[in-house]
């Protein structure tokens, strides 16, 4: 019979076996000393990290009071890899089942923004550029004020893309620790 430890991870508390702790505890620190970010920053990708842990540990398992176990934190693990894009020394090879997470989200992409960020975000959504969806709210506005008010509606029901996270979902790329890394906000 083998110990489990109750842990908290994204605001979520799971149950992990002894091997699984031991297995995620080694991969945070290996993940943590990786980094390439400003010290002060580390933090935030740490959260950010355990997030989508807690996230992914929840598809596995749905149910918070299962005991996770050392080959679904092992996939978990695989799916994120380490920041620099390599692998880690102890995580399994291949494929996951959580990679092909790529549905696009809509957002209001703050980094290339001229107002409130609603015109990059739609480009980012429809695949196109940033320029046709400007000039569309520009004549709609000088045409009529039902731009204005598309743009003010879109402003405020959009939210904004802030975590790396969100960021990834917003370019639909998969949430991997790799991906993630390109939009943390020491890039701006």
């Amino acid at each position: 019979m083998k110990k489990v430890t109750h842990v908290s991870l994204g605001g979520r508390s799971f149950i992990l076996n002894e091997d699984a702790y031991d297995r995620l505890t080694l991969y945070l620190e290996h993940f943590r000393n990786r980094l390439t970010v400003p010290e002060s920053q580390k933090g935030e990708v740490m959260e950010d990290i355990e997030n989508r842990i807690a996230e992914l540990f929840y598809q596995e398992v749905r149910d918070t009071s299962r005991v996770i176990s050392l080959e679904v934190t092992e996939k978990v693990i695989a799916t994120l890899g380490m920041p620099d894009g390599s692998a880690e020394e102890k995580s399994g090879q291949g494929t996951s089942a959580f990679a092909g997470n790529t549905q696009k989200k809509l957002f209001r992409d703050m980094d290339q923004k001229r107002i409130a960020g609603v015109c990059s975000g739609l480009a980012h959504y429809f695949d196109q550029d940033v320029t046709l969806f400007r000039v569309i709210f520009l004549v709609a506005l000088v045409c009529g004020a039902a731009g204005f008010w598309a743009y003010l509606i879109l402003w405020i029901a959009v939210p904004q893309a802030v975590t790396p996270y969100e960021k990834c979902q917003m370019h639909g790329v998969p949430a991997s620790a790799e991906n993630m890394s390109r939009f943390t906000t020491y890039n701006k």
